[in-house]
């Protein structure tokens, strides 16, 4: 695996620019698999001296004969040919954009209201070129652009004091850009932001939750979209290990993992091994279909790869992971789900949480919040959590709603940080847990 990538980033706080970096970074890795394991180097020297090494590294460490060692330095060589090449030398940056974009971001913010008293933005543009050879004779390249733009609002009244973040990116390159509405972006991080403040404590206690779309969707990601990486089903560190082909959520849920879609913050051509990514069917109907199997993984669960293979950077050896993956549209208004709802909570945004990844175990920061009574949004409520199990959550899904959206972030595991999409329409579900600090 060759690299070469260009990353040009800028960040704003306090209403100062605080950082303008432009990074470039080229390396090689080198995976031999024998016998079910894998060794992997890597070098950011792309010089034959340099690759000669991680290849006699890896040969070494495995113990391979001398014309299996030749192969594999002979197909590290070929494959650094074109990721090596001068198209990707930094130039110099035009920094008037990614200024201009955070400055009037930080200036829409703070006209929405006195109440907004800290606005933090961040601009990010990378442009990634991969190669991939293998000693079975595969050779893939692929140029990945990706764009991003970050806003925190931050409104303050006496002592209470209230986050609202979005962050809009697309696999796209500086076009990206143009498209974004500055004015509305700003708007819809203020007024979250300011719409909690003063708010009472949300109820707790297990009751009907409704999760808006888009960031909602983190749920789904966290706790059972890792559940059903290949990488946790060969080591059985999931509940789903022996389970496709059975009902593992309510028949109302179906769900993609789908790296084609194009334009897409989490799609690329290939996966990080050369696989051409694809649609997977995870969930349909509630029955499980597919696990995201790499490469490796394949080989000790006796499947086929899905093109799910990704990592961070030439540094880390590939694994399964996700790239846009979503619950599909169901047949449900987010009105009429409301309006059926005697009682519960509207989580419209989520933030942060944790998750137990082998059981999927969670809890999410709901940070706009909304208390549903007779079927109407009534007020709303700060500080609730969401407690739960990603397999117990699935199937206590009984309403899903027609207005699909897909958020962007960034996942961390054992391959490092990936571009994700994660996304849904709104859901309804019965019985969920919410804590918080509420009476």
């Amino acid at each position: 695996f060759v690299e070469t990538a260009l990353r040009t980033s800028a960040a704003l706080s306090d209403r100062a620019i605080k950082t303008l970096a432009r990074h470039h970074l080229s390396g090689a890795g080198l995976r031999v698999v024998a016998a079910g394991r894998d060794y992997y180097a890597y070098t950011n020297d792309l010089s034959p001296a340099g690759l000669s090494r991680i290849a006699r590294e890896v040969a070494e460490s495995v113990g391979l004969s001398r014309a299996k060692r030749v192969a594999s330095l002979e197909t590290t060589r070929r494959a650094s040919a074109v990721a090596s090449s001068p198209a990707m030398a930094p130039a110099d940056a035009d920094w008037d954009l990614p200024v201009g974009l955070l400055r009037s971001a930080d200036d829409a913010c703070r006209r929405m209201s006195d109440k907004i008293t800290q606005v933090n933005a961040d601009y990010l543009s990378d442009l990634q070129q991969v190669t991939v050879a293998s000693s079975d004779g595969l050779y893939r390249t692929d140029t990945r652009t990706r764009s991003r733009f970050s806003l925190t609002a931050v409104a303050t009244l006496g002592s209470d004091r209230q986050i609202a973040h979005e962050s809009p990116g697309a696999g796209q390159g500086t076009d990206f850009f143009s498209t974004l509405d500055i004015p509305t972006l700003a708007g819809s991080a203020a007024e979250s932001a300011i719409s909690m403040l003063g708010a009472p404590y949300a109820p707790q206690g297990p009751m009907t939750v409704i999760i808006d779309s888009g960031f909602g969707g983190v749920i789904f990601h966290e706790a059972c979209g890792h559940l059903l990486e290949a990488s946790a089903v060969a080591k059985k560190a999931t509940v789903f290990a022996d389970r496709l082909g059975t009902a593992i959520a309510s028949s109302c849920v179906s769900a993609v993992d789908d790296g084609t879609l194009s334009g897409e913050w989490g799609s690329a051509s290939i996966d990080d091994e050369g696989t051409p990514t694809q649609r997977n069917l995870l969930i349909e109907n509630g029955v499980l279909r597919s696990f995201l199997v790499d490469r490796l993984n394949a080989e000790r669960l006796g499947l086929a790869s899905t093109g799910s293979s990704r990592r961070q950077s030439y540094r880390f050896a590939p694994t399964s992971r996700m790239n846009n993956t979503f619950i599909l549209p169901g047949i449900h208004s987010l009105s009429s789900m409301i309006s059926e709802t005697d009682y519960g909570l509207y989580a419209k945004k989520l933030g942060g949480g944790s998750v137990n990844p082998a059981t999927g175990e969670f809890n999410f920061a709901v940070t706009e919040g909304y208390l549903i009574r007779g079927g109407q949004v009534v007020s709303p409520v700060k500080s609730a959590v969401l407690i739960g199990r990603g397999d117990l959550i699935l199937q206590k899904i009984d309403r899903v709603g027609t207005d699909l959206k897909l958020a962007q972030g960034m996942c961390g595991a054992s391959s490092g940080w990936v571009p994700v999409n994660v996304g849904q329409p709104a859901i309804r579900v019965q019985d969920l847990l919410v804590g918080g600090q509420g009476a």
